[in-house]
């Protein structure tokens, strides 16, 4: 199957360009009920995989040995803007580990938050791995080698028991061969999961409804949903999707980001698992896509729908702030049945 147009991008009174791509809701037995585009896509689910790596942080006692509370564990799953908040609560928790932000193996890159970066060059100071919007990711990774004795320096290489211990967890979750995984490497250095949407989005679905996993992976997964929409702050930021997302849902949906267009969601009300994937990778085009497929399936209130308006239908802006176009969604959920 193709990719479906799923955004429309105006200018004035024409339509400038389009967003094609695939979307996959899928319920927490596995079974698809929506889908655009092609579901069987297969996807680097990038960013949106973090709260599945987040598991063996839980499972292996790394979490409760390092005492991580909600905050800690949601920056964990976190693509973090580089505020204050964020960095100081990466290096609190590699402190309480006894590692060094050198540990970090994630790079660097100017933060997101602009006042950051503002803050940082007034005080002449260098941009250090905490700023890296992945960095709460990789410390999860450097306390589970940790608190296991194994070696800090190439936890991000595939051969290494953390990233093996996240391949198997990727593939349980997602019921996937952990063999026919594709394996690349992600924008922070460590391995990404490449598989097919509707087997990213039942991760999703087993974590809003994790009533048919083991009592281990229950808990796990709980705790780990329980984290993002108690700390919504943590994984994204000021003025970001996924934190005004899960406030706006209110103990409901917990959401996370990937690069290049993808969107995951999970409901804990009906179990339902949602992966989006924006075909050419815009990532400005998976808010607008996300925000409607959650209305078509009637899963968001009016007044969540006014929460979420700037991420609906948001406007184009030029240099001088000014509204001159819009994306607009422009599909149809197709159901299975």
């Amino acid at each position: 199957m193709d990719s479906m147009q799923l955004v429309q991008v105006t200018r004035g009174s024409i339509i400038e360009s389009a967003h094609r791509g695939h979307i996959a809701v899928v319920d927490s037995k596995g079974e698809l009920l929506f889908y655009a585009g092609n579901p069987e896509k297969i996807v680097f689910a990038r960013s949106s995989m973090k709260p599945i790596q987040a598991i063996p942080v839980v499972e292996t006692g790394a979490a409760d040995r390092f005492k991580l509370d909600d905050a800690d564990l949601s920056l964990c799953c976190a693509s973090h803007s580089g505020e204050v908040m964020h960095t100081g609560r990466v290096h609190s928790i590699l402190g309480r580990a006894g590692l060094e932000a050198s540990h970090l193996q994630c790079g660097t890159h100017i933060p997101h938050w602009p006042d950051s970066y503002i803050q940082l060059m007034k005080e002449g100071k260098e941009v250090t791995p905490l700023y890296n919007n992945c960095s709460g990711k990789h410390t999860g990774m450097l306390v589970t080698a940790k608190h296991l004795h194994e070696s800090v320096e190439d936890y991000y290489e595939l051969s290494h028991p953390v990233q093996q211990r996240i391949l198997s967890a990727v593939s349980e979750m997602t019921n996937y061969p952990a063999e026919k995984i594709e394996i690349g490497i992600d924008g922070c250095g460590v391995p990404v999961h490449g598989l097919p949407l509707k087997n990213i989005a039942f991760a999703y679905a087993r974590m809003a409804n994790p009533h048919l996993l083991s009592d281990d992976r229950k808990l796990s997964v709980r705790r780990i949903t329980k984290s993002l929409i108690a700390a919504p702050e943590m994984v994204g930021g000021t003025e970001r999707f996924c934190t005004d997302f899960m406030k706006a849902g209110n103990g409901r949906f917990f959401g996370k980001a990937g690069a290049e267009g993808v969107y995951c969601i999970g409901d804990l009300e009906t179990g339902i698992g949602i992966a989006i994937k924006i075909e050419d990778g815009n990532g400005r085009a998976v808010y607008p896509a996300a925000v409607e497929t959650l209305k078509q399936l009637n899963l968001l209130s009016s007044q969540q729908l006014e929460e979420l308006k700037g991420y609906c239908q948001p406007k184009l802006v030029n240099a001088r702030k000014e509204s001159v176009g819009e994306l607009i969604p422009d599909f149809q959920l197709i159901p299975v049945h």
